[in-house]
């Protein structure tokens, strides 16, 4: 992992175009590919990004750009859609890299793990002639939790959640691009995703449903046998 330190400015484009003003700020290059734009407030989420695949430029910067106090340009490109992120840097406090390693992953909580178990049980609760594949699919960043068959024979990958937020759609985006890259799981079409959570925050829905990922409410009781909800009065 690169991990850089400037002052910076930052243009996005496209599905929107976004501007991020001079100042100073935390700039990540991950051993994926992304790169993340953090200041140092907003909590844990980037300003600004770009998810892999992606490949990243260093230019020299143009004569309008020097005249501007510009010492380099980072350019950003998407590797399937047309988006770019131009990072222009003034000045550089900080430029360290550090090689982290193969990392473990993330361990469910008791509720996600659980929620994992008894979707698997009862695959059928995401459609009629859903067929269960494997659970904890294993991909190069990550297991899928769930990869499944619709009715079509289609193939599913399944992200679970007990609270169901932006992150989660983009660690989903992630598989199924990986996914995507495989002839034997392409056979009937494109794999398709699944965000599945007890609550699915509405900004996590509306990426999720722009990206094309369909959105799955878990009841954990009513999996678990010990409430149907379907026979509630109330």
């Amino acid at each position: 992992m690169r991990v850089v330190i400037a002052e910076c400015s930052v243009d996005y484009e496209g599905a929107l175009v976004a501007h991020l003003p001079l100042a100073t700020r935390l700039l990540m290059v991950k051993a994926d590919g992304s790169v993340l734009v953090h200041s140092d407030g907003g909590s844990y989420k980037p300003l600004n990004w770009m998810a892999p695949p992606c490949s990243m430029t260093e230019l020299d910067p143009d004569e309008a750009e020097r005249e501007e106090g510009v010492q380099a340009v980072w350019l950003v490109r998407h590797g399937k859609r047309e988006d770019t992120l131009r990072i222009r840097l003034y000045a550089v406090h900080s430029d360290t890299a550090h090689e982290l390693g193969v990392d473990p992953g993330l361990v469910k909580d008791g509720v996600e793990a659980q929620l994992q178990a008894l979707l698997a049980e009862h695959i059928t609760t995401l459609g009629e002639g859903y067929t269960l594949l494997r659970r904890e699919y294993p991909t190069a960043i990550g297991p899928v939790d769930i990869l499944c068959k619709d009715a079509d024979s289609g193939t599913v990958a399944v992200e679970i959640k007990r609270r169901g937020d932006i992150d989660g759609v983009e660690q989903l985006t992630r598989y199924l691009e990986l996914l995507n890259r495989d002839p034997a799981l392409t056979v009937r079409g494109p794999v398709q995703g699944v965000f599945a959570a007890q609550l699915i925050r509405p900004q996590a829905r509306t990426l999720a449903v722009d990206r094309g990922i369909r959105c799955v409410t878990l009841d954990y009781e009513a999996l678990r046998g010990m409430d149907d909800a379907e026979s509630r009065l109330f």
